[in-house]
Formats: C-alpha cells, structure tokens, sequence
C-alpha cells in the first residue's frame, strides 16, 4: 500500500476496529505543522476530526477548509488572550484548566456571539505545577465551574501520560477522576487520552477520543 496519510489513516482505523471492542471511539488526527492540503487529503478519505495546537496556523486552516464539514479540536494549552478568538472556529477545546480561562471565554465585546463550545477539562497528572492541567485536587470544583458557564459545555477530561510513568497507571489515574467529573454531570462522559505511542493503553482504560498524530500525519513539516 502507498505510504501516504490516507493509507496510513486506512491502516490506524484497522487497527482501531480490532482494539476498541465495539466502543465508540472518536479518532482526532493531530494535524499541527502540517499544510491543510493534508487535512484536505484525510478529509476526501472520509475523516472529520482534526486536531490542532497553534493559533492562528489553526484559525488559517479552518477559514481555508470551511465548507468541508470538518470538526475542529483545540488540544494545545489554551491562552487567555487567545482564547475567545480560538473560540470562533474550534468546536471542542480539549485544555480547560483555569476559572481564569473559562472567564476569558465567557467575555468579549457586546455583540460578540459565539456558539457554546464543548470543553474538557485538561487534568495535571505529574507533580510539576508548571505543566498543563489542573491539579486532581481541584478538578471537583473546575468542572463545576466549566458545567455552569453559558459559554461551555461540560463533556469530560483530558490528559496527557507523564514521560517516565508506565501510561497504563497514568491512565488508570484519570479513569478514577473522570469518574468525579461524570458524578458532577453524567453526561460528561468523553476522555480525551492516548496519542500515537500509548493510545492502546487509554482505550485500555476508557479513552473515548484518541489523539494521533505522527502515525497518520507521518513527520511534521517545518515551514509553517
């Protein structure tokens, strides 16, 4: 078969009927770095989810795939001063992480409408304050505050396995806490876990959507 992202999307999508055990797993191909004439290429393969890290690379590809029927995932650390702006093309933002985010995006101008957006809450599953994600011990209380934003729409967590853990128990973590968001909310059901290297491992423990994208989109261009 050619090596090309449309096989290599093929060959992921055998994969992944054969490992999600009748789940409904929603598949986002991280396309960050790459040229919309690939998402373009998936999408005329039958793919509809695409992820993306870097605003505006990411605001440029959707104005210039509008039409498509694409829906667009914002899973890179989201901004404060970007974020209302990211708002107006991405559909899901997988890196809620801050009461301060979530008030960025409930503000704006009056007249600036913007659909309600779903949201995940992005989960810190290191000790590294610095990283992104809220700490497990205040979750309870971020997702409480993402459910009553009429800005959002609480779907669940996401998280990304710390370098130099086993992904299976950084994974196990955050099924337990995702369980704690679902209690606060039972339709917050969505886990956003897993990329190219571990995504067995997340369906393992019940990722929903799974981010891929060097097994698909192969290396990263570097002119953007």
């Amino acid at each position: 078969m050619t090596d090309t992202p449309a096989a290599r999307l093929a060959a992921f999508l055998d994969e992944l009927e054969g490992a999600r055990r009748g789940r409904e797993v929603t598949l986002v191909v991280v396309t960050k770095l790459h040229p919309a004439s690939l998402v373009r290429e998936l999408a005329e393969a039958g793919h509809r989810h695409f992820g993306e890290s870097r605003h505006p690379e990411s605001r440029d590809k959707a104005v210039e795939l509008e039409g498509l029927g694409l829906t667009w995932h914002f899973v890179g650390q989201l901004q404060r001063k970007k974020a209302r702006q990211v708002a107006r093309y991405a559909d899901v933002l997988h890196s809620i992480d801050s009461d301060e985010l979530v008030e960025a995006l409930e503000g704006g101008e009056p007249g600036d409408e913007r659909p309600v957006r779903d949201a995940l809450v992005q989960i810190n599953l290191t000790d590294d304050p610095d990283r992104g994600g809220v700490a497990p011990a205040r979750l309870d209380a971020l997702a409480e505050r993402v459910a009553a934003s009429p800005a959002l729409r609480l779907r669940g967590v996401m998280a990304v396995a710390p370098l130099g853990e086993e992904p299976a128990r950084a994974f196990e973590r955050l099924a337990a806490l995702a369980e704690r968001v679902r209690a606060i909310d039972p339709a917050a059901d969505w886990i956003s876990a897993g990329m190219s290297g571990d995504w067995r491992e997340a369906l393992d423990h019940g990722a929903t959507h799974l981010r891929i994208g060097t097994a698909i989109t192969g290396n990263r261009a570097t002119g953007l």
